[in-house]
């Protein structure tokens, strides 16, 4: 019946807005880690009901942002550089999937094209990934311009984006999804020491910040693998030093 499924999708999406937004409020450090709440005081911030926010709080427990204390409540996870450490290797080797498969694609529809003889722009022919990389190279472009400005939260969001469009391209929405994960989680972790350098210093994260997504896509779309490993493996090597230099500080 077509009105049986309505509140279903409502609480749904209510739900998910909540996790969204709560996991924004992580992302921004307006929850620290080790903060504490319960499910009605968030119910009550957000004037909605407690199911969907008991929902929205175990949604962000599974992903590792939250955890639950038993009769009590939840609070942030407090992730510890060996998290950190962990996080940037398994992003390693799913970002070396990600580009040899597009290598990969790329490699198989030219093939393809040439054996069925499709011309050139043929809507018909094999898509080509170059295309939808530039339309990803524009949120680099944003992301990059964010990190040289040393705006931390407009960067993240557009980091954010870069990446699941980017993995999206690899063509599994599983693995997609669990990068998508794993970034927001390895922010989680950098974001606590990069707020509380830039409350010591003013504010100015200028000059800290990684800001090479442009050239990861251009050597995608020369299809050059080893260069975009190489620019993979500077990124998580900067990151992992920078943050444990701030925890240092």
């Amino acid at each position: 019946m077509p009105g049986t499924d309505g509140p279903a999708v409502i609480r749904s999406t209510l739900r998910q807005q909540i996790a969204d937004a709560l996991r924004d409020e992580v992302l921004a450090g307006r929850l620290e880690p080790g903060q504490e709440f319960t499910v009605k005081e968030i119910a009550e911030q957000y004037g909605v009901s407690a199911t969907p926010v008991r929902e929205a709080l175990v949604n962000l427990t599974a992903q590792g942002l939250l955890d639950a204390d038993q009769h009590r409540g939840f609070h942030v996870h407090e992730h510890t550089l060996d998290d950190y450490r962990s996080m940037l290797e398994a992003r390693g080797l799913i970002a070396d999937g990600i580009f040899r498969d597009l290598m990969a694609q790329g490699d198989a529809r030219a093939a393809n094209a040439r054996a069925a003889n499709a011309p050139t722009g043929d809507a018909t022919a094999p898509r080509d990934n170059t295309e939808a990389l530039f339309a990803v190279r524009r949120r680099g472009e944003e992301a990059a311009r964010a990190a040289c400005a040393g705006d931390l939260t407009v960067l993240i969001g557009y980091d954010l984006r870069f990446w699941r469009e980017l993995s999206a391209l690899f063509g599994n929405a599983y693995l997609s999804d669990f990068l998508h994960r794993l970034r927001v989680k390895s922010w989680v972790c950098a974001v606590t020491h990069l707020r509380r350098w830039s409350d010591i210093n003013g504010g100015d994260l200028r000059g800290l910040l990684w800001s090479r997504h442009t050239e990861l896509v251009d050597a995608l779309v020369r299809k050059d693998p080893e260069a975009a490993h190489g620019i993979v493996r500077e990124y998580n090597a900067h990151s992992l030093s920078l943050i444990e230099r701030l925890a240092a500080a």
